[in-house]
């Protein structure tokens, strides 16, 4: 049986101002950066998206490049938010929290 390794969990909130009320166009760049990241799991939510990596550097990385992107595109201002959750003392993932309170992750749609 193969150990489970442990996963570092980030909620990430990316916020262009700036830009008008509809915020979509700019916040759907951030979410393919996230999307296309290789290694990582994500599941986004109406409010942030949260995502899991083997390694800090990774999810810092990630956070760069969605903040990044908007810079790109032109956003005079850009306030990024992260929480991370690097538990070091059990194995455990997103799915692990979820279950610990009776939900499973949500199938993803196409």
């Amino acid at each position: 049986m193969s150990e489970k390794k442990i996963k570092i969990i980030a909620e990430l909130i990316v916020s262009p101002y700036g830009v008008g009320t509809s915020l979509s166009k700019y916040v759907k760049e951030a979410v393919k950066v996230i999307d296309n990241y290789p290694g990582i799991e994500v599941f986004h939510t109406p409010m942030s998206t949260v995502f899991q990596a083997d390694d800090l550097d990774t999810i810092l990385d990630v956070v760069k490049k969605a903040h990044t992107r908007l810079i790109e595109l032109g956003v005079p201002r850009v306030v990024t938010s992260l929480r991370i959750d690097d538990r070091r003392d059990k194995s455990r993932d997103m799915r692990d929290k979820l279950k610990a309170i009776g939900h499973d992750m949500p199938k993803k749609e196409k």
